[in-house]
């Protein structure tokens, strides 16, 4: 099973996410948060083996928490979200060492996909293909 963190400021969306993810018999949503200062307590608590981390949740930057997450629990995969694929938001999650990024207009079987692929240890650098 693969035990997953999801942090989205937008509550629809956060819920819509987990309802989505909690459709797979191999994930399950460990966490599901709405601001970024929530992140690093319930990963450190609950250790999911993939963080889904929208970049603009509020209270903590979403790529200033992937790299607490980074320091405290380094095994963990971080996907990150984001609405546009904006030149130094990329090189922010570069620098921050996400280990995938990808639009939020990507479909649903790509962050299924992304999330298998992280798990299993591949996909470094992996990137929906919307952000080419």
């Amino acid at each position: 099973m693969i035990k997953v963190l999801v942090a989205e400021n937008i509550r629809l969306l956060r819920e819509a996410l987990v309802t989505l993810l909690r459709l797979e018999g191999d994930i399950d949503v460990v966490a599901a948060v709405g601001t970024g200062d929530a992140i690093i307590p319930a990963a450190i608590r609950l250790r999911p083996d993939v963080a889904i981390i929208e970049i603009t949740v509020p209270d903590h930057d979403g790529l200033d928490a992937v790299v607490e997450l980074r320091r405290r629990l380094p095994a963990c995969r971080v996907l990150i979200l984001a609405g546009s694929c904006q030149p130094a938001v990329l090189r922010r999650s570069i620098q921050a060492q996400v280990n995938g990024f990808m639009l939020k207009d990507a479909g649903p079987h790509e962050l299924v996909h992304a999330i298998r692929t992280l798990a299993g240890g591949g996909g470094e650098g992996h990137r929906s293909r919307t952000c080419v």
